[in-house]
């Protein structure tokens, strides 16, 4: 494969958005493009694949299904909390997106489905969880000087 396709170890620049297969768009990289390394973990496993042996200037256009994006919904992953575990003062209402602290330290954002006084359903799935997204890409620069080239 010559050095100037995307591959594992490329840094790249790129454009891309996703959407909905019904035209919803969840993400567009906008003006700013996105520079990564491929394998870094930047970007999901399936959008990498839709990269690999892409050139500068070259697009490419693909639908993922739910397990090459973010998975299936997991019901496991939607939890009752008691009112009482959020301040008292906080207006909570079905469709906000909170940020939860995890027993490790680390951070991860959950939906609020319902709410009453006693209770609050969160979901803690991705919200494109369950979902199959296009991913459009236009790909603006390959580095693969990183790359180690076997002799």
């Amino acid at each position: 494969m010559p050095l100037s396709e995307a591959m594992p170890g490329s840094t790249i620049v790129l454009h891309f958005s996703l959407s909905l297969t019904d035209g919803t768009q969840a993400f567009d990289t906008g003006d700013e493009p996105l520079r990564c390394t491929l394998g870094d973990g930047t970007l999901l496993p399936g959008l990498e694949l839709a990269l690999y042996g892409l050139r500068a200037d070259e697009e490419q256009t693909l639908t993922l299904t739910p397990e090459q994006a973010w998975g299936e919904r997991q019901q496991e992953l939607v939890k009752e909390m008691p009112r009482g575990d959020f301040p008292a003062d906080a207006e909570l209402e079905a469709g906000q997106i909170l940020a939860f602290s995890l027993p490790d330290g680390e951070e991860t954002m959950g939906s609020l489905l319902a709410v009453d006084d006693d209770r609050v359903l969160v979901d803690f799935n991705h919200p494109l969880s369950g979902q199959a997204v296009v991913f459009r890409a236009k790909m603006l620069e390959v580095d693969n000087s990183a790359i180690p080239v076997d002799a």
